[in-house]
């Protein structure tokens, strides 16, 4: 039971963790923080952060595919995933941003069919509601990231927090775009998609959940660095001094990046790729709860019927998933059994010509 119950509370707590940060790197990126900033640091102190833990409780021996596919999980589940998010994240807010990570379910199942890992199965009602969950995932998308409408009166929040009040209007003088955030955001969900895939695969052949993400923050470490140095040359962009930098890059870090993908590792491993999706919308309704009541950020009619457009499609394609493998699973046990039974019958009609052979013989005796 509690064996059971440890991915359910890993992926609660992976939500919460990813609700903070994305209101503390709104702030850090408000005051100033450049993204790509935030990103190389975010991998520096993720990989200070599992090293010691890869290095005392596993090292396992590791191959060049391994490498490889690692090399790969870097690339698309931390840097591409993460810069494309906080440029997103700048250019947005943390609520949209959220909302459109909810997008990666739908994302997931069309890089699988293309990839000949899922079937579509049209015609059944499996497949059906993948399909129309994807769909319905996309329009969400789309109605989020262009088109917002009149603000939904809910109150004000009754906390003021001086820091992210100043922090909010020194932003809102600089420049923002929310559908230019949007599609950065949504590019980000398909770079996690793809690492999501290839980190299955990879947790079956290499089961070092630890090792794995020292390998994979070092790795983003070095790709992020360069990026981030040719893009940044000030140094003033990279200095710490400020409170609310040092804590974003390190929560990010420790808590988003080495915790969050040893626990998403270790669910992936078992729960599969899918489960750990389901948890998304939590992080939805965290951040939205968090930003309207530390940030003051705005709820529109177009965010909220997006975001519920987005769940409600997420939904549909988990429980079309999860009726196909009910089937499966139901198919491949009844296959099972009718060779089961076909053994059965093979060595009674085995046995048959024996016995009447033994009774023959007991009988002329």
């Amino acid at each position: 039971m509690v064996s059971e119950f440890l991915p359910f509370l890993a992926m609660v707590l992976v939500q919460l963790g990813y609700a903070v940060m994305n209101i503390v790197s709104k702030l850090a990126m408000d005051t100033g923080m450049k993204p790509l900033v935030l990103v190389v640091y975010r991998q520096i102190f993720a990989t200070l952060a599992i090293l010691p833990f890869a290095y005392f409780l596993e090292r396992p021996r590791i191959t060049m595919p391994i490498l490889f596919q690692t090399f790969l999980c870097s690339l698309t589940g931390a840097t591409i995933n993460q810069v494309f998010y906080f440029i997103g994240l700048k250019l947005s807010t943390p609520t949209i941003g959220c909302a459109l990570t909810n997008t990666l379910p739908a994302i997931t199942f069309i890089l699988a069919v293309i990839f000949r890992q899922e079937s579509m199965g049209i015609k059944k009602m499996a497949g059906q509601a993948k399909v129309m969950g994807t769909t319905v995932c996309v329009a969400g998308a789309m109605l989020l990231s262009f088109y917002h409408g009149p603000i939904l009166n809910i109150g004000e929040s009754s906390i003021h927090w001086k820091y992210a009040e100043n922090a909010s209007a020194t932003n809102s003088s600089g420049g923002s775009n929310s559908v230019v955030g949007a599609l950065f955001v949504i590019a980000s969900a398909l770079g996690w998609a793809v690492w999501f895939i290839i980190q299955a695969r990879l947790s079956v052949t290499f089961p070092a959940p630890y090792t794995t993400t020292a390998l994979m923050c070092f790795m983003a470490t070095i790709e992020c660095g360069i990026i981030g140095v040719s893009v940044e040359h000030k140094l003033s962009a990279w200095s710490l001094r400020s409170p609310i930098r040092i804590v974003a890059s390190v929560y990010a870090g420790v808590v988003c990046n080495a915790l969050a993908f040893c626990l998403m590792s270790y669910s992936i491993q078992r729960k599969g790729a899918l489960y750990v999706s389901v948890f998304s919308p939590l992080m939805l309704v965290l951040v939205a709860i968090l930003s309207w009541a530390l940030l003051r950020e705005k709820l529109s009619v177009g965010t909220l019927t997006g975001s519920l457009l987005i769940v409600s499609g997420l939904y549909a394609v988990l429980w079309g998933k999860e009726k196909e493998t009910k089937l499966d699973n139901m198919s491949e046990n009844g296959v099972a059994a009718k060779e089961d039974e076909d053994h059965r019958k093979d060595d009674l009609e085995f046995q048959m010509p024996a016995i009447s052979n033994a009774n023959n013989h007991h009988s002329s005796g």
